[in-house]
């Protein structure tokens, strides 16, 4: 069986603020990236819950943590159509994505 693995390098300051994040993922060709943030989330399958990792660099724009937002929850309403092709549900999801931006004045 083939293995892949993908790994997150966080510099921290004396305060353990992340200052600098990057990432690897060799299979696709990424490596060293930098990048101001990253929502990690796992499913736990005991308890039946999603564990989750929030970063982000401390200078990274507050304007870029609302669009890096807003386009989760885009991503999330395309991740749960696809995983139950439940349209309906997932336009609504889209809705909520555009009221979020709306509110967070993105656009």
């Amino acid at each position: 069986m083939k293995k892949s693995q993908i790994s997150i390098d966080i510099e921290l300051d004396e305060n353990h603020i992340p200052e600098k994040l990057t990432w690897n993922a060799p299979d696709g060709g990424v490596e060293n990236q930098e990048t101001k943030a990253v929502m990690l989330s796992v499913w736990d399958d005991k308890t039946r819950e999603a564990l989750r990792i929030d970063l982000w660099a401390k200078d990274m724009p507050l304007d870029h943590m609302k669009i890096f937002i807003h386009q989760i929850y885009l991503s999330l309403a395309s991740t749960y159509e696809r995983a139950t092709g439940e349209e309906d549900v997932a336009d609504w999801m889209e809705r909520l994505a555009d009221e979020f931006a709306v509110r967070a004045a993105i656009k």
